[in-house]
This record gives C-alpha cells, sequence and structure tokens, in this order.
C-alpha cells in the first residue's frame, strides 16, 4: 500500500488516438471500431491511476495511426521535449495506435532530448470490447513511467505486461493481444501491477546521447519510399520513387538484404541521382550487415532495423549527411 504522505510522480499523458481511444457498437466487435475518446476519458476510465501519479494530458491528435505524417509526428516530439523539459515532469505516456506504433517510437528514441521516460502505449481491441486490453495497458505504462529505474532506459512500448525497447519492438501479429514482440533481443523488462522488474538494457545510442535531433522549426523530414523487392520485381518501382524526388530508397529486400538484377538496378539508379539507398529485408528477425558490395553498389546496410524503421532512420540521417559512409556509420551506431 502506498504511503499517503509521499508526493505522487507528475506524468503527462499525450493523446494521439488509435484503437486504445476507439469504441464499437458490441462487446464483440474487434474490428472496423472508431476512434473518438479523448485521452481525458482514457485516463477517466483509469481511477486507479490516482494512486500512482498525478496525471496531467494533452490530445496532440485523435486518429488512427496509420494516418499519422510529418505533420503529427514533429508535433509529437516538440511536445514531448516541452513536457520533459519541466523540472516537475517525471515522464511522459503516449497513447497511439499500434499500426505505426514501433516507428513513433523509434523515432522519438532519436529525437527526445531527455533520460526521462517516455513510454508509448496502445491497445489491440478497442474500449468497448470484452476484455480490452487498453486500461491494464495504460496503468502499467504511467507506473513504468513513473519508476525511477526507468530513467535513461530511452523511449519504451509498455503492452502486455512487457517493457519493450524502441530501437528492437515491431508489431508480429495482426489481432492478437500479444502482437508486440522482441523475440532476439528479449524485453527488457516486465510489469504486473505496480511492480516493475528491469532485466536487460538496450546498448544503442538513443535520447539525449543521440545527435540526431531536429530543429523546432523543421516541418518536414527528407522524403524516403521503401521498395519492397520479389520475385519478378520491375524496376518501375524505383523510378517512380525517383520521378516523385525520394532523396533516399530503403529496400525491404529478400534473405540478408539481398540485391536481386533489379534491385542492382535501382540501387545504380539512385546513385546516378544522389540518392541514398539502404538495404533491408523483410525477413522479420536478424540484421542486414555492411557487405564487401556495398560500396559498389552505393549501398547502406540496415543492420538490424526493419525497413519501416530504416526508414525513419534514414530520414534524419539525411538531415546531416548525404555521404555513404558516414550514413552507415549512423546505421551502426542508432
Amino acid at each position: 500500500m502506498l504511503n499517503p504522505s509521499l508526493k505522487l510522480p507528475k506524468i503527462v499523458v499525450l493523446g494521439t488516438g488509435g484503437t486504445i481511444a476507439s469504441s464499437g457498437t458490441v462487446g464483440t466487435q474487434l474490428s472496423d471500431y472508431k476512434v473518438g475518446k479523448g485521452v481525458d476519458a482514457l485516463i477517466a476510465a483509469v481511477p486507479e491511476l490516482s494512486g500512482v501519479a498525478q496525471c496531467e494530458f494533452e490530445q496532440v491528435s485523435n486518429i488512427e495511426s496509420y494516418l499519422i505524417g510529418d505533420e503529427v509526428l514533429l508535433k509529437l516530439a516538440g511536445r514531448v521535449n516541452h513536457w520533459l523539459a519541466q523540472p516537475d515532469i517525471t515522464g511522459v505516456v503516449i497513447t497511439h495506435g499500434t499500426d505505426t506504433l514501433e516507428e513513433t517510437a523509434y523515432f522519438l528514441n532519436l529525437v527526445v532530448q531527455s533520460e526521462k521516460p517516455v513510454i508509448l502505449v496502445g491497445a489491440m481491441r478497442p474500449s468497448t470490447a470484452i476484455s480490452a486490453d487498453g486500461p491494464l495497458n495504460l496503468f502499467h505504462a504511467v507506473v513504468v513511467a513513473s519508476h525511477p529505474q526507468s530513467v535513461g532506459k530511452g523511449v519504451m512500448v509498455v503492452m502486455n505486461d512487457r517493457i519493450l525497447a524502441a530501437r528492437y519492438v515491431y508489431k508480429a501479429h495482426t489481432t492478437a493481444v500479444d502482437a508486440f514482440v522482441v523475440p532476439e533481443q528479449g524485453a527488457l523488462g516486465a510489469v504486473s501491477g505496480r511492480d516493475v522488474q528491469y532485466f536487460n538494457q538496450s546498448t544503442r545510442i538513443h535520447t539525449a546521447r543521440s545527435t540526431l535531433h531536429i530543429d523546432p522549426q523543421c516541418t518536414v523530414l527528407p522524403a524516403v519510399d521503401i521498395v519492397y523487392d520479389y520475385q519478378g520485381a520491375g524496376l518501375h518501382m524505383y523510378e517512380a520513387a525517383l520521378q516523385a524526388g525520394a532523396q533516399g530508397i530503403v529496400l525491404a529486400g529478400t534473405g540478408n538484404g539481398s540485391l536481386s538484377g533489379v534491385a542492382r538496378l535501382g540501387a545504380n539508379l539512385a546513385a546516378s541521382k544522389g540518392v541514398a539507398f539502404v538495404r533491408a529485408a523483410h525477413v522479420g528477425q536478424g540484421s542486414v550487415r555492411p557487405s564487401v558490395k556495398d560500396g559498389e553498389y552505393n549501398c547502406v546496410a540496415a543492420q538490424s532495423l526493419n525497413p519501416q524503421k530504416a526508414r525513419i532512420l534514414l530520414r534524419l540521417a539525411l538531415l546531416k549527411t548525404q555521404d555513404r559512409a558516414s550514413l552507415q556509420q549512423i546505421f551502426n551506431t542508432y
């Protein structure tokens, strides 16, 4: 039981929408539900939060996460940095849709300028569903954000009783409540009720130590497209990306980020236009490491980043450099 004389930490909850803020018409409706609840309603639905932290809240957006673009990302980063700079704020929790949660989490992991905890949380079931997972996920997110051992851990995702590093987490199931996983690196820790236990840490550079911070006046990030490779793929996707003004291309390649014949042509075409080209893989696990042929095709290896996270890092890296070797060093570091 908490000592009533203890001053509770202050946590800011930023709402962006998603399933956690959605409602259906019946308890068994697990698809085609609508985003509509504000972050204030999410907090009010978990009265137990009042025994854990003083929660302030702000609505940044209220949309499905597949609609999130630069405007929301940059605004969210600005609000996170604003709140974390306040000395009385212990941490920030962000309610978010699960479709692109891993992308936003990794973006913030690179641009947040504080060691204070930043937790992203969502739900796989709407608030009206039987056994809705959102309320407990939100409670656990606030518990983790309030915990002193969460300082310096980087941006984290709290879902299904697990504490997951933004650098490695990805969504591996379309509908299951345990959709978010880090199978190779493992979870950072676990949370049950008010009990938080850490047993791992992310070793990659993040948050306060990152040099990829964005200018507060930045309104748009460099355009980077993802091209998916497969048997019989054509060159037209690379041509279309370059014609549309892409400043970088991420290959969602087969196997170990292999360059098929067409992918090699795409890489050469990108190089002729001065456009960065990153080799990633659509396999799901493992690392695409630098190859002796990367110099020949002007490629950068994505390491253990999946294509969507490689795109996030490349967009931020291009604000600093277009040099292939320098870009590779950034991918080796972050």
